[in-house]
């Protein structure tokens, strides 16, 4: 089948070397043409401009866009305009579901469809092949299944669920169509919202592990004044533990085994301290959009929350609250901020 993707970064460009191991005909175009070149010498058609991209498509044409969620509006200002009834455009970042259902409803009265793919698999698709979790029309869908197969990890990725028959269902591949327009973003940013908070979860965890033998430290236990609450038993706190070998570990039969912890495992095996990385954890919108649907539905989702604040406290972002609460407790009790060197580490 012939697709054609805008957008070659990380995700785009793996996804683009999956497809045509699977044999896909791919048009490919990226303004960085360094992006383009790359897959042209593995077999992709590559285009200068959306136009001469369009021009090198069958009809009816499929448009898969793997752009960032912030600029997609504006690659369709450009695009539409040469597109022709019949035609499809494929949003597989991580757009707003309501963005897509506005965004479907506009292409529809110009006899263009629109489908949305929630896409996971990250970097390591091109291997392990991407779950995608799809929106849009029945018929529209069927006829871009080739596309999903193809990107899809396929059923020997996993083995069969206990209790469900065999064949009962494309998510067995790696695929679903989840519903109408927006349902498969609406999908993938749950998705997304599980996902902050399964990392949190191994992150706080570890951390614990990590300051095992806080009552190892003569400083801590010279600490004693108003300001700071004794550390009472440092000799239940002893322990130098290897978080190498114990994510490796886990990895082996424990039910909080995933693929989570593996990326973990092997981060820590190539540096146990982290020392590459400084801490600051981004999030790209699915965990605000997954709390604001928890709002609006009534769901209870403390988890999820939590995750999400606490990568908004990695960025420095409550640093003015701790501010605030250093003043409040000056101004009631006189307590006085203590200098990092005379905190307990």
């Amino acid at each position: 089948m012939h697709i054609g993707m805008i957008g070659l970064g990380r995700m785009g460009s793996r996804m683009v070397s999956r497809l045509l191991e699977k044999g896909q005909h791919c048009v490919v175009h990226d303004p960085q043409a360094d992006a383009v070149s790359r897959l042209v010498a593995q077999g992709a058609v590559g285009t200068a401009t959306p136009a001469e991209l369009l021009a090198q498509l069958e009809a009816p044409r499929a448009i898969w866009l793997m752009v960032p969620a912030a600029i997609v509006d504006s690659v369709l200002d450009t695009l539409v305009p040469l597109l022709q009834p019949g035609d499809t455009v494929i949003d597989g970042g991580n757009s707003y579901y309501r963005d897509d259902i506005r965004r479907a409803a506009t292409l529809q009265k110009s006899g263009i469809h629109y489908v949305d793919v929630g896409t996971s698999g990250g970097v390591a698709g091109l291997e392990r092949g991407y779950c995608q979790m799809i929106g849009g029309e029945d018929a529209v869908v069927r006829r871009l299944t080739p596309i999903f197969t193809a990107l899809a990890p396929g059923v020997e990725a996993d083995t069969p669920t206990p209790g469900r028959t065999a064949g009962s269902s494309s998510a067995e591949q790696g695929f679903l169509h989840c519903g109408t327009h927006g349902a498969g973003h609406f999908v993938k940013m749950v998705h997304n919202g599980i996902e902050y908070g399964m990392m949190q979860a191994y992150a706080e965890g570890l951390n614990i592990l990590h300051h095992a033998n806080v009552g190892q430290s003569s400083h801590t236990n010279e600490i004693s004044d108003a300001e700071t609450t004794p550390l009472r038993h440092p000799e239940f706190y002893q322990y130098d533990l290897d978080l190498p070998n114990i994510t490796e570990v886990w990895r082996r039969g424990s039910v909080i085994a995933s693929w989570l912890l593996d990326l973990t495992a092997a981060a820590l095996a190539q540096d146990p301290q982290l020392k590459a990385y400084g801490g600051r954890v981004s999030d790209s919108g699915e965990g605000r959009w997954t709390l604001a649907a928890a709002i609006d539905e009534a769901v209870p989702a403390p988890v999820l929350s939590a995750a999400l604040y606490a990568r908004f406290a990695s960025r420095g972002e409550a640093g003015f609250a701790d501010q605030i609460l250093s003043a409040m407790r000056h101004g009631f009790g006189g307590h006085l901020e203590k200098t990092p060197d005379k905190e307990a580490p």
